[in-house]
């Protein structure tokens, strides 16, 4: 009996982990979304906002539930950050190992970006195009790295430039490699939540020569609603050793030249390729 009230805990806690982070990523939802996203009963779900919001972590309203009015970049930066940080070291890891001196690499404004700007190999001379405020301020005062910030309109929920002026800059630059990551990966496919978001990170892949897909295991079978690629589009992906076998084989099977990050030892490929 206490095994199964375990679990059935581990499952309350991991659903209200995914309510939060949908929340975190689009600044508040209606009670009939999340029933539907969450296959749950709106009495489930209103117990669940009512312990997000208990925590301090989210604002019930009338039908549905918002992010708190200040800190909403702090929240939001903080908290995606922090999920899944062992794994994004980990791929950190294996994605440093494709940089090598003189290169030019474009970051995306996501947070595993983020943490592979703070992993890039010391004493190397790179240039990095960014259009991260986070990552900008992180590798601003290094002394190889020659930055390049793109501009655009700020928008402090993703410490990130966007809008057309993001991706007219960025068109006019050229990178030897994309490091991205996307919010989900379902049938073999990348996806983002938000369209402004999904249109910078397309104008990123169209000046590089080589893509490099960072996504940590808690990302796949998640939905997103706007499509951005298929994982083929990619010439690298990686993930971290959480990754199920059934989709690792997945992807092997489709070609994916797949590289698994291990969190409790020295990262390797899956793939035969190697950096």
């Amino acid at each position: 009996m206490s095994g199964a009230t375990g679990v059935e805990s581990k499952a309350v806690s991991a659903r209200r982990r995914e309510i939060l982070d949908y929340v975190l990523e689009n600044g508040g939802a209606q009670i009939e979304e999340l029933v539907d996203r969450f296959s749950t009963s709106r009495m489930t779900i209103h117990r669940d906002l009512h312990a997000l919001s208990e925590q301090g972590l989210v604002r019930k309203v009338h039908g549905g539930v918002t992010m708190l009015a200040s800190g909403v970049m702090e929240t939001s930066v903080v908290h995606r950050m922090r999920r899944a940080s062992r794994e994004k070291q980990a791929i950190a890891r294996v994605a440093s190992s494709f940089i090598k001196a003189g290169d030019i690499i474009a970051l995306d404004d996501s947070t595993t970006s983020r943490v592979l700007s703070e992993n890039l190999p010391s004493g190397m001379p790179l240039t990095v195009l960014t259009n991260s405020m986070g990552i900008a301020t992180q590798i601003a005062g290094a002394r190889d790295i020659s930055l390049i910030s793109l501009g655009g309109k700020y928008h402090p929920r993703f410490d990130a430039f966007l809008g057309i002026l993001c991706e007219q800059g960025t068109k006019s630059l050229r990178a030897n490699t994309l490091f991205m990551s996307v919010s989900a990966v379902r049938d073999l496919g990348a996806f983002h939540q938000e369209q402004e978001i999904v249109k910078c990170k397309m104008a990123l892949m169209q000046i590089v020569d080589r893509r490099i897909l960072m996504i940590d295991s808690q990302k796949f079978d998640v939905t997103a609603l706007n499509r951005l690629a298929s994982l083929s589009d990619f010439d690298v992906v990686i993930t971290d050793s959480g990754v199920s076998d059934s989709q690792k084989n997945r992807m092997l099977d489709a070609g994916i030249n797949l590289h698994i990050a291990q969190m409790d030892a020295v990262p390797t490929a899956a793939h035969a390729d190697t950096p």
